[in-house]
């Protein structure tokens, strides 16, 4: 697909500075770009980029006072628009089309539903339930009496342990782990000894879980994500863990059992949260801050252990200090030194 400048401003009620009939053909970024791009400037780290640009065009947000030397669309959020010119641009989806694999291996008494893709070596055990319209890539492992909700989508390898309920479109990338044993031990002298694991994991609608990341089936009970919840790869989830509703949580993030996650929290990288602590609604957590208390509501964290963001940045600045500190210590010892050797 192909959009001249002047096309993709008038989708997006932007306003177009240069020449409005260049022909975009694809999306990259400022450094990348290349005659018939179309790149944005979101971030201002990346203003000087605007001068070295190869794109066709660039999206700018419409207070921005900078220099271009290439056509520029002014919109309400440069960021926002260049997804979804992205999308306009983008290669055809993948579909995938209704019907079963001839090396799928289904029990007689699993349930399928209308329109349901089942891909090659697809595993599905009894008493497990399909949805209508979900789709099952390949080597899938859908466990006994597990519940998947309508238009789902499992890439290969996702596998889904006995019990444990998806909702209504629910995407799970690849190597993606539901309902296996969460961490339970006792020590029994001087072995351990595993405590059973009997209860599931549920994911609500429109969940996201990335690749390779593993959510723990509950001790008792349910391990619980929110509708709209999404998870980037490699990430742990451990047993009885809840997680709000519309929460982000980026790559390592690693949650030990029976934390509650409020509604619309942000975790960014590595971040880690001990078991049995409560992060309310809307907080942001900094990549590789270290949770180890309840968090009331909208706070900002940063650092290990976590503080409040400007704590945090406080206490950084004053440890960046510590070498010149040392010396103007070790300067007045020597002073002092002096004053005793005299007197």
């Amino acid at each position: 697909m192909k959009l001249t400048v002047d096309d993709i401003a008038r989708k997006l009620n932007g306003k177009v500075q240069g020449d409005g009939s260049v022909a975009i053909r694809s999306v990259a970024s400022l450094k990348q770009a290349e005659a018939g791009d179309l790149a944005f400037l979101g971030n201002p780290r990346y203003i000087p980029d605007m001068a070295k640009t190869r794109a066709s065009a660039v999206l700018v947000n419409e207070d921005w006072q900078g220099e271009a030397t290439v056509t520029v669309i002014r919109v309400k959020s440069a960021d926002a628009a260049f997804a979804q010119v992205a999308f306009w641009l983008a290669r055809p989806a993948i579909t995938h089309k209704p019907g079963i694999h001839p090396t799928a291996v289904i029990a007689a008494d699993a349930k399928i539903g209308k329109d349901v893709t089942i891909g090659p070596h697809c595993v599905i055990e009894s008493g497990a339930v399909i949805g209508d319209g979900t789709v099952l890539v390949a080597q899938c492992y859908i466990g006994h009496f597990v519940e998947v909700g309508q238009k789902g989508l499992l890439y290969p390898h996702a596998s889904v342990r006995e019990y444990c309920k998806l909702g209504e479109r629910v995407i799970l990338h690849n190597g993606a782990v539901i309902g296996s044993d969460g961490f339970g031990y006792v020590k029994d002298a001087s072995h351990w000894k595993k405590i059973p694991q009997v209860g599931i994991v549920v994911l609500g609608n429109d969940v996201e879980i990335g690749a390779n990341t593993t959510i723990d089936r509950a001790r008792f009970g349910e391990t619980r994500i929110g509708n709209g919840t999404k998870l980037d790869n490699l990430i742990q989830v451990a047993h009885n863990v809840t997680i709000g509703e519309d929460t982000a949580m980026a790559a390592q993030v690693g949650m030990a059992g029976s934390c509650h996650i409020g509604n619309r929290v942000q975790l960014g990288g590595q971040v880690g949260v001990a078991g049995h602590i409560e992060i309310g609604d809307d907080t942001i957590a900094m990549a590789q801050s270290g949770i180890s208390k309840d968090v009331p509501p909208a706070s900002i964290l940063l650092g290990s252990p976590a503080m409040p963001v400007r704590e945090a940045k406080k206490l950084h600045a004053h440890s960046m200090r510590l070498p010149e500190l040392k010396q103007k210590v070790a300067e007045l010892e020597k002073r002092i030194k002096m004053v005793e050797e005299k007197s």
